[in-house]
């Protein structure tokens, strides 16, 4: 999801979104710990929605954007 589609979200959906992209990231942690085939992109995607996710909460936070 690009950044200015995130945006648009409100603050909770956000909060919604970020919990996903969480529980994503844990499900991929624990698929390489078990030995299955996961691919890097797959992680570098989801941590980069969790940091894009942050940032846009913390500009609605202050104000800025």
């Amino acid at each position: 999801m690009k950044a200015s589609e995130m945006r648009a979200k409100s603050p909770a959906d956000l909060k919604a979104l970020l919990l996903e992209k969480r529980k994503e990231q844990f499900n991929l942690r624990m698929q390489r710990g078990a030995g299955q085939v996961v691919r890097p992109s797959e992680v570098r995607a989801a941590r980069k929605d969790i940091a894009r996710i942050k940032t846009i909460l913390g500009q609605k936070k202050t104000g800025g954007a």
